[in-house]
């Protein structure tokens, strides 16, 4: 019941609950993994589900995403504790031209909530940023997202630039979005398509997995 209280009072907008509610389940040894996933996460899918049939309009869902960053700093010491174990790093960010990044930020909550490393590079990324924080971060996936169709050529972009950069047999490229598509994806030669937050991060902790040695910091 406190995961769906959490995802409740997300809807809501109620961020001191939420974070109250937070603590509650951590104080009970509920994992971090389902207070991600079965509370913050599913509240917010929820809330856009209920912003797509019209049932609330952009107010509310801001209210509902600022609810949502507040429970992410609050778990934010338990995210970075996990990542001292981490089983990889992904660069993710939103695309050129793109200023949106809900969509990200919950992508970048749930690889957290997985034990996952992430290099957050913010909304409106070059494809030169994106290369460059793989090269230094020793980052193995990047992880773009485009919430309009005239940034999602950007993704293409991407692809091309990371071939040019010689890292395409070192770095994996995750793309998602509202108008990405699994066909998208296969056409611009990305390696993943992801439709929602938590398939992206199941993708790129089952990716670390099957090659752990590939993907460990050096």
């Amino acid at each position: 019941m406190i995961l769906e209280n959490i995802a409740l009072s997300l809807q809501s907008g109620r961020a001191r609950e939420t974070m109250d509610l937070i603590s509650k389940a951590i104080s009970e040894q509920y994992s971090i993994e389902s207070i991600v996933k079965q509370g913050l996460i599913a509240g917010m899918a929820a809330a856009e589900q209920r912003y797509r049939r019209n049932e609330i309009f952009v107010p509310e869902l801001l209210i509902t995403a600022r609810a949502l960053n507040m429970g992410i700093q609050h778990l934010k010491p338990f995210l970075d504790a996990r990542e001292t174990r981490r089983k990889g790093t992904v660069a993710i960010g939103t695309v050129k031209g793109d200023l949106k990044d809900m969509e990200k930020n919950l992508m970048a909550l749930m690889m957290r909530g997985m034990g996952l490393r992430v290099v957050d590079l913010g909304a409106g990324v070059t494809s030169e940023r994106f290369i460059e924080a793989a090269q230094q971060e020793q980052a193995r996936i990047i992880a773009c997202t485009a919430t309009l169709t005239t940034t999602m050529p950007q993704m293409k972009n991407l692809v091309q630039a990371v071939i040019a950069a010689k890292l395409r047999e070192k770095v994996k490229i995750m793309v998602s979005g509202a108008p990405v598509t699994e066909h998208y994806c296969q056409v611009i030669g990305a390696d993943f398509y992801a439709p929602n937050a938590v398939s992206a991060a199941e993708i790129a902790k089952a990716c670390f997995e099957r090659a752990p040695e590939e993907n460990a910091p050096g």
